[in-house]
């Protein structure tokens, strides 16, 4: 289960005519609390963004489900009802639910969706589609997790075991 936070970035930005525009920019991250989306959207942009810049606006984004598709370059956002039979009515029953879609037009995003829910069972209709202002989605992924410091009787007993395999060879 994912928990995508929408964190807005403020920044001064060079534009192309070289003058310089204060602006706020939101990303999708994926953490555990809004202290560690805090954390992600501030290691996972200071490699893009030159000078100063501050997370203005962390909030949750409920969305269900993301999308991915490389030739996007945009994310819509999908509000999507899954149509449900209730066995003592016999009624049907719709659940929203928030999608995201990555893609680079309207008719691309409902093309994503559909390929990517072609295994689920449950009958669903798509109630609207929104482009989104959203410049990126960073997912978790667990081989990104930065290793624990050591402690210095870690990295002293580690020295002494490298120089002793040196003396010995």
């Amino acid at each position: 289960m994912h928990n995508w936070f929408e964190c807005k970035v403020s920044y001064e930005k060079m534009l192309e005519n070289g003058m310089q525009k204060k602006v706020t920019e939101p990303y999708l991250v994926d953490a555990l609390s809004f202290t560690e989306a805090e954390a992600r959207i501030i290691e996972e942009i200071r490699p893009f963004i030159t000078g100063e810049f501050t997370v203005t606006d962390i909030k949750r984004a409920r969305l269900s489900e993301l999308f991915f598709n490389e030739n996007g370059d945009r994310f819509y956002k999908i509000k999507v009802y899954f149509i449900t039979l209730d066995e003592k009515s016999g009624a049907e029953k719709k659940t929203a639910a928030q999608m995201l879609a990555q893609a680079s037009t309207l008719k691309e995003a409902i093309e994503v969706l559909d390929e990517g829910m072609k295994g689920t069972l449950a009958d669903y209709t798509i109630a609207s589609v929104a482009e989104t202002q959203l410049m990126d989605v960073f997912p978790f992924d667990a081989n990104r997790i930065p290793e624990e410091k050591k402690s210095d009787e870690e990295l002293l007993a580690e020295h002494r075991a490298q120089a002793e395999k040196g003396s010995e060879a």
